[in-house]
């Protein structure tokens, strides 16, 4: 009876004791099963690029209007026929080429009768100066009286001051008759034909014959916040004009680098923007009067600048950050101080050093600690990187499957037993 007793008082804990070992075991063993996959899984194939330091321009962009350096509407000086026309319309022409000429029969008949009347005045006024020659001998022997003579020194004055008259006709006539001449007053490109030969034009039209545009060199006028005027301002005080660069509108292409030539005198105060003016040598003609374009005008240059890709650039809640990739190839987040960002470049301020390798491309898969094998940096390559992404990030969902069939065999186990 004792002894019945006493079994079934040891039994029990004996039980508990074998359980407690059996359920530490299985919960080793899966935790083990469970950490397998995470230690082997595939490595995240993204882009990398070293951090690097270049001297990297201070640039300020903005969208410009190309305009003609000079522009001039050819307008008549006086009236008449427009006899003849000696351009061709997109021509080239030089500063002082002829390009029409007015009906100038009459002015010519004009300034020949001017002509004709300085001569007459001038005999009179020869004659009246012998006369006067001949009063002042006389009166020098007292054989004429001075009232003569005075009267005979009004004459001559009087004749002198017609010849003066007829000399300032003929100059005013011989102009008018120059004015039948049209010549080009600058160099540049002549548009369209305004008016066609045979009219009568007017000094009063106000279409003109024709537009001349200054084109080589040619302008393109800005504009930028009126928050940047003491920037451009102070880099403007330099020994040297400052850099414009005129791109496409795409921004991809070069257009042509002049430089800057106005800083207006104030901002605009309906848009708050200022008003600015490049001057460009334009010999191949790619700057066109009314075209749209990109413009970057360059106030210096940080020497010596950490940049990455601007591809690297990420944001998040907590601010401005990069992926960074270990010895060990592994991602780690990086926070980041950004400075300028222009095109394809990013100047760190803080955050990097030069020879860091950062992630350019893949980002979206990565968490901090993910392993990474790096693609190649070709486009091409780029672009199949993150093409093969997607199948291995389907595939990473199905691997926690390995811990739960390693838990099933070893319950099944447990249980045979």
């Amino acid at each position: 009876m004792k002894t019945t007793l006493n079994t079934k008082r040891i039994v029990p804990p004996l039980a508990a004791a074998v359980l407690i070992v059996a359920g530490a075991a299985w919960h080793s063993h899966f935790n083990a099963q469970a950490a397998a996959p995470a230690a082997n899984a595939p490595a995240i194939p993204v882009v990398t690029a070293a951090v690097a330091r270049q001297d990297v321009p201070v640039l300020l962009s903005g969208v410009g209007t190309v305009t003609a350096y000079a522009s001039v509407t050819v307008k008549t000086r006086i009236d008449g026929q427009l006899d003849k026309l000696h351009f061709v319309e997109g021509q080239d022409v030089k500063a002082g080429q002829l390009l029409a000429e007015i009906d100038g029969r009459a002015l010519r008949a004009q300034l020949a009768q001017i002509q004709a009347t300085r001569a007459k005045d001038a005999a009179l006024l020869a004659n009246a100066r012998a006369d006067l020659k001949r009063y002042t001998n006389l009166h020098a022997d007292d054989a004429t009286t001075q009232q003569t003579l005075d009267t005979q020194q009004a004459l001559v004055a009087q004749y002198a001051a017609t010849v003066q008259s007829d000399d300032a006709q003929i100059q005013y006539a011989q102009v008018q008759l120059d004015y039948t001449r049209i010549t080009a007053p600058l160099s540049g490109r002549i548009g369209a034909r305004l008016v066609d030969a045979g009219n009568i034009v007017h000094t009063t039209d106000t279409t003109g014959l024709l537009i001349i545009n200054q084109i080589d060199p040619v302008a393109v006028t800005f504009t930028l916040p009126g928050e940047d005027v003491q920037r451009i301002g102070a880099a403007a005080n330099g020994s040297k004009p400052l850099s414009v660069v005129a791109l496409t509108r795409d921004g991809k292409t070069r257009l042509a680098q002049g430089e800057l030539v106005l800083l207006n005198n104030q901002v605009d105060t309906t848009s708050g923007t200022v008003q600015l003016k490049g001057k460009f040598v334009n010999t191949d003609h790619k700057l066109w009067p009314g075209q749209y374009v990109n413009v970057q005008l360059q106030l210096g240059t940080l020497s010596q600048a950490l940049t990455v890709p601007s591809a690297a650039i990420q944001r998040g809640q907590s601010g401005t950050f990069v992926y960074t990739v270990d010895a060990n190839n592994a991602a780690a987040m990086q926070p980041v101080r950004l400075g300028q960002v222009q095109g394809d470049t990013a100047v760190i301020e803080q955050g990097l050093q030069a020879g860091q390798r950062v992630v350019v491309d893949g980002q979206y898969k990565l968490k901090p600690g993910a392993r990474v094998a790096e693609a190649s940096a070709k486009p091409a390559g780029a672009s199949g990187a993150s093409g093969s992404a997607a199948p291995a990030g389907a595939a990473s969902p199905a691997s926690p499957a390995a811990p739960s069939s390693a838990a099933a065999a070893a319950t099944a186990k447990r249980e045979g037993a």
